[in-house]
């Protein structure tokens, strides 16, 4: 037990988040009240939880949990007994591939999880679990017993917090956090809202005038920032607010005022099982080769779909990642790769320009924030023709449209060679889309995927990709439409019917599929 002690304080002091002498004032009480090192830092207000799980994150090159924000099957409750799971304080959280990911309040007990790997007789992948979460789950199996019911904590989505509400940015950004949005509204002659869940909600406040929203962002800009505006009239740019977060932003004028919408984005990338994502997209941001596209509407999750496998690649393999980004919304540390990330505007003029050179930064894997003209695409195809993984989002409504949207984008004499060229190196394109959960609180994924096969590959090749669509009612290995994702979702319970039709793109095809699952008379 001390081994493990001192390992996690020269983590802690190694990351610069303590020093000696609060360290062995938390060693000191730990031997007093007992409880992990770090519970007994936080408990002495030396640290954080949030800071105390980012530090041991990026110094052990291990994920951090959100359990509010997944559901742990029974099936995957009963790989580990209880008293397993009280003592050695981990939990089985669900599957990555064929290993199970488990969440553990000391990352660092080896034996915890040699225990765990010997009693569910699989491969483990350890995460970093808050011991607040913990001890929440502990209620929980308190309350029903385990491995009866699914864990499902209830998230804090924040409605119940009181924020102070002033007529300012800051005041409106905290309230954007403090609450979960997703997006900051404000127009001139408007009440500020915020997105919650995909619904727009007005503030209890006076609608904005439009010189205060004028006085409120070009203080927030820096003067290049304001001499791009003046030229362009819109500007896309990341702010970060000191002690609230980091924010994507873009600013625009309507009706001679200013229009601004700010986007919260994460700290930490949130693991698959907190995004939903399904397992087979870690084997291809594992590829070497290869154009992957995530595709979706705006504000469903893509940019964050996209962090999480520039995540994997850095922390499984060795490569040089440079990403072209319009801004840059996941800062992402080096780890086992290196992320060089270029921000248009900042770092290079545009995508077309900072995608010219970049062979000669001799990339293993290219990341380009969002394919939005001949150039980018072009350079998307010819890299991953020539031997590098290519990662890309795009809008479109689901993952046929994608590959249409980009024949498109070339000229008519040049769209026969661009078929052949895409057919022979497309991956995957993943089409995504986030529901509102049943409960009425928080988001859910759906998604389809097309995925590399000869019939596939024939019917790119031969102009044929209108057959695709049809082919995807099949739910052949490689094409998976929305509507088989929505049925499973809401057979589960996760997602309501009419949320579900939505964004079904079949509605026939859907109520089939949810009758076979006996969801649907």
């Amino acid at each position: 037990m001390a081994e493990r002690k001192v390992k996690i304080g020269a983590i802690l002091i190694k990351s610069g988040l303590v020093n000696d002498a609060q360290l062995q004032d938390a060693l000191k009480s730990q031997s007093q009240l007992g409880g992990t090192l770090g519970e007994n830092l936080v408990r002495l207000g030396h640290v954080t939880e949030d800071g105390l799980l980012n530090a041991l994150s990026d110094q052990m090159g291990l994920q951090h949990i959100n359990l509010s924000k997944i559901e742990v099957p029974v099936s995957v409750q009963r790989l580990i007994k209880l008293e397993t799971v009280r003592l050695r304080r981990v939990l089985p959280i669900g599957f990555e591939g064929k290993m199970l990911v488990v969440g553990m309040v000391d990352p660092t007990d080896l034996t915890a999880l040699s225990d765990v790997e010997f009693q569910s007789g699989h491969s483990t992948k350890p995460v970093i679990l808050p011991s607040i979460q913990f001890e929440q789950a502990l209620a929980f199996f308190n309350k029903h017993e385990y491995g009866t019911l699914p864990l499902a904590l209830q998230g804090d989505r924040g409605a119940g917090r009181r924020v102070k509400m002033d007529n300012n940015l800051g005041s409106f950004l905290s309230a954007l956090v403090t609450w979960k949005g997703q997006d900051l509204h404000l127009s001139a002659g408007a009440v500020p809202s915020i997105r919650i869940d995909n619904e727009l909600r007005r503030l209890n406040l006076p609608a904005v005038k439009p010189a205060e929203i004028e006085e409120m962002i070009f203080g927030i800009l820096t003067p290049e920032q304001k001499a791009t505006f003046g030229r362009l009239l819109e500007l896309d740019f990341a702010y970060s607010l000191d002690g609230v977060g980091r924010f994507r932003c873009n600013v625009y004028r309507q009706r001679h005022s200013i229009g601004f919408t700010a986007r919260h984005v994460a700290e930490s990338i949130p693991s698959a099982a907190e995004l939903g994502l399904p397992d087979f997209l870690r084997e291809f941001a594992l590829k070497t080769q290869g154009l992957v596209l995530i595709t979706g509407p705006n504000g469903h999750g893509k940019s964050t779909t996209l962090a999480y496998m520039i995540d994997v690649i850095n922390r499984e393999r060795k490569a040089n990642v440079i990403s072209i980004e319009d801004p840059i919304e996941f800062t992402h540390k080096h780890k086992n790769s290196n992320i060089n990330q270029r921000e248009v505007g900042t770092d290079t003029l545009s995508f077309s320009e900072g995608l010219r050179y970049i062979f000669r930064q001799n990339p293993d894997v290219i990341v380009i924030g969002e394919l939005r003209d001949y150039d980018s695409m072009s350079v998307a195809i010819t890299a991953a023709e020539t031997g590098h993984l290519v990662m890309a989002t795009m809008h479109s409504t689901n993952a046929t449209s994608a590959i249409d949207r980009l024949i498109d984008c070339f000229p008519g004499n040049q769209q026969s060679q661009v078929r052949a060229q895409l057919a022979d190196c497309l991956q995957l394109v993943l089409s995504q889309r986030l529901l509102q959960r049943a409960t009425g609180t928080g988001r859910i994924l759906a998604w389809e995927k097309m995925t590399s096969s000869v019939r596939v590959r024939n019917a790119i090749r031969e102009g044929k990709v209108h057959m695709l669509r049809n082919m995807m009612q099949s739910n052949v290995e490689e094409m998976i439409s929305i509507d088989w994702t929505l049925a499973e979702l809401v057979a589960s319970g996760k997602v309501r019917y009419d949320e579900a039709v939505k964004f079904s793109d079949n509605n026939s095809y859907l109520n089939d599929l949810l009758k076979v699952r006996g969801a649907l008379k």
